[in-house]
């Protein structure tokens, strides 16, 4: 099957995927005076008189709104905020058929960082939840620190959901291989936002209980000029952050240098990077995470080829499938039920855990769940949930 022909088919059949549908129907004059004037003044004053109550009268407690400028859209780079229609209405599917939220795309015609921010501010009174999308780094990370304080979860899914999901598979992979999760050399190639949210959730940066987290003994992250290291110089700022909490023996030169002796490539950059020869620098048994697409860094055969223990990539056609779609339908979940303020680390935390228990028997092909396993939503909202009110982060 042709996949860009026959998507482009059903979305000019379609004319767009979802829609609204009321949630009963008015079919007599009573009816009307429920749902509209003159009965629905009645909620107006309640929420009026206690704004908490919004959650009680309203879609708000599950409803997410799935914010994006377009300026990093899938592998199609800044194409803009009509181009990246289809795929916020895509996820906001997912959010329906996996954990029954209701979701609605924003896309916003402005790149600007403050004016994604007062529009985030604007509408956030509908919203239980923020996703945000495809918002290019670094802008992303200010975009999202910045909001965390407006009383619901901002979470961006390009970051700590690929960190998410990319955990998981790594505490299965560790298993396999009989490594300790917390003895790992791991090398990240990618120092967007998927490469960061990735190496500070394995490190337990931002963690306030390091007992309650993971902590990999060494992080190294590459970008497309090699190891990122005090040595380089114009950094940009998340770069520079990164060296507080990875690379803690200072090495620098090129992705290479970075994979001898590595027990874990998790790359998060661009298609046909590396080579058997490659694999075979690093240690016994590696653990390949191989997630550009839709070509990966390494493909599967010729990892194996180079000795590789383990391989996952983010394509459907290929064992161990990482996607983000295991990740962020339960994490809102579990924060919409919790009435939580903020998504934090334990909740993450919670939430890798669960999609790795969601294995059974971990095995070759099989350290994460299948992406359309039904399950495992519901068992990730339950953990966030736990640890949100754990954490005190929920109403």
């Amino acid at each position: 099957m042709d996949f860009f022909k026959e998507s482009l088919n059903l979305h000019k059949r379609l004319k767009g995927k979802i829609r609204m549908t009321p949630k009963m129907d008015v079919r007599s004059k009573e009816d009307l005076s429920l749902v509209y004037s003159p009965g629905v003044a009645e909620p107006c004053r309640e929420i009026a008189k206690n704004p908490e109550t919004v959650w009680d009268y309203t879609i708000k407690s599950n409803t997410v709104a799935i914010v994006s400028d377009g300026s990093a859209v899938l592998g199609l780079g800044n194409i803009g905020a009509k181009a990246a229609i289809p795929v916020m209405e895509g996820k906001a599917m997912l959010f329906r058929r996996f954990a029954d939220i209701d979701a609605f795309p924003i896309c916003l015609d402005s790149q600007d960082t403050e004016k994604i921010i007062e529009t985030v501010k604007l509408i956030a009174p509908v919203f239980g939840g923020i996703n945000l999308e495809d918002i290019s780094a670094p802008r992303s990370f200010e975009i999202e620190e910045r909001l965390q304080d407006i009383g619901i979860p901002v979470f961006h899914d390009d970051q700590h959901g690929t960190a998410i999901v990319v955990l998981a598979a790594l505490i299965n992979a560790a298993k396999v291989v009989g490594k300790s999760l917390f003895q790992l050399k791991v090398v990240i190639n990618g120092g967007g936002a998927a490469g960061v949210a990735i190496a500070k959730l394995l490190t337990c940066f931002d963690h306030k209980d390091n007992s309650q987290c993971v902590s990999v003994n060494d992080v190294v992250v590459c970008d497309s000029k090699g190891i990122i290291s005090s040595s380089r110089e114009n950094l940009n700022s998340s770069k520079q952050e990164l060296l507080s909490f990875t690379n803690k023996n200072d090495r620098a030169g090129e992705l290479r240098d970075a994979l001898a002796d590595a027990d874990v490539f998790i790359g998060v950059s661009v298609g046909d990077l590396l080579q058997a020869d490659d694999i075979r620098t690093m240690a016994k048994d590696p653990i390949i995470l191989a997630l550009a697409n839709p070509t990966p860094e390494i493909m599967p055969e010729e990892a194996y080829k180079g000795g590789a223990a383990i391989v996952g990539t983010g394509r459907s056609d290929l064992p161990n499938q990482v996607n983000n779609v295991l990740g962020f339908p339960g994490i809102f979940r579990g924060a919409l039920d919790a009435r939580a303020k903020s998504i934090t680390p334990g909740m993450k935390l919670a939430a890798a855990y669960a999609i790795a228990d969601s294995v059974a028997k971990p095995e070759k092909e099989l350290i994460i769940p299948a992406t359309l396993n039904e399950q495992v939503a519901w068992q990730v909202a339950k953990a966030v949930k736990e640890a949100a009110i754990k954490e005190g982060a929920s109403r």
